[in-house]
């Protein structure tokens, strides 16, 4: 094992900061594109966002789904299988302009039709008002995340450093939900809790890297800010892409194995990483690149 981490390069000798305006034009359009995307699209929104019922049954032996979605067919279901064993299913009812009352009769017909040898495992009803609640307060958690990250990197370093900071997250951030969008998957409260988690592995590279730049702006107080930043990113190129690799391989993971719950955090995560790890060795650092006049030397 350690060997195959010796063949990794420990550092590179990369001219980034050559084609810092490359980085930036790239990521623009990307960004023009997911900002088109989810002006042009709506959310996938989950129950959790839009109301309804979700319930979690077990059946017996292996689910017919076909069979099921057709008992069910007055209700306009949305049916998955969980698991690998087949005999676990998620069925989203949608709430419509049903009442409180309206869905408890809803969930109490479904029961009946489904039968008594059924299992129900879990079952979730949500009103609009406690969803639309939610969204607000989801967005609000996401714009505190990137407000307190900017201004915890302003402390710690200094104002061009928080600029790049809070530039690249924000594009991390709008590309992870241009591709939920674009992607159509569920947009619940597990999917929120991976754009936050995603914020804070994202600031972790682009902090690891920062703190290079800071030290070297020290020791090689002659040499040019580009070049400070090539050496920065050459020494931690390592330690970023291996970091980056091994998250990935264990959210892959879950991704495979982890089933539909967890299928919109993992996906968010893994694509997250990638342009995380972007965005933290090339996006930020050309952003610092750019606003480099104010930088203290």
């Amino acid at each position: 094992m350690f060997k195959l981490i010796k063949l990794f390069p420990s550092e590179i000798h990369f001219n980034a900061m050559k084609y810092s305006k490359v980085f930036v034009t790239i990521a623009g359009l990307f960004l023009s594109f997911a900002i088109f995307t989810l002006a042009t699209k709506s959310f996938n929104y989950g129950i959790d966002f839009s109301g309804g019922v979700l319930m979690e049954i077990k059946t017996p032996t292996v689910a017919n789904i076909e069979q099921i979605r057709k008992e069910l067919k007055a209700f306009s279901p949305e049916i998955q299988s969980q698991g690998t064993e087949g005999n676990v299913v998620s069925i989203r009812l949608p709430q419509g302009n049903k009442n409180e009352v309206e869905i408890t009769k809803m969930v109490n017909d479904v029961k009946k039709i489904l039968g008594d040898k059924i299992e129900y495992r879990n079952t979730q009803i949500v009103g609009p008002k406690v969803g639309a609640d939610l969204v607000k307060s989801g967005i609000l958690a996401v714009l505190l995340s990137l407000l307190v990250i900017s201004i915890y990197i302003w402390t710690r370093f200094e104002l061009p450093f928080a600029i790049g900071a809070g530039l690249s997250l924000t594009h991390d951030i709008i590309l992870a939900l241009g591709m939920l969008v674009f992607t159509g998957l569920e947009f619940n409260l597990t999917t929120l809790a991976s754009l936050l988690t995603l914020a804070g592995y994202s600031i972790n590279d682009t902090v690891v890297i920062y703190d290079r730049i800071r030290t070297y702006l020290k020791t090689y107080k002659n040499k040019p800010l580009k070049e400070i930043i090539n050496i920065a990113i050459d020494s931690t190129f390592s330690r970023t892409v291996l970091t980056g690799l091994t998250t990935a391989f264990a959210v892959l993971a879950i991704f495979i194995f982890g089933g539909e719950v967890l299928r919109g955090f993992s996906a968010v995560m893994l694509f997250g990483i990638i342009v995380g790890t972007y965005s933290s060795m090339l996006l930020s650092t050309s952003t610092l690149l750019l606003f480099s006049k104010k930088l203290k030397r």
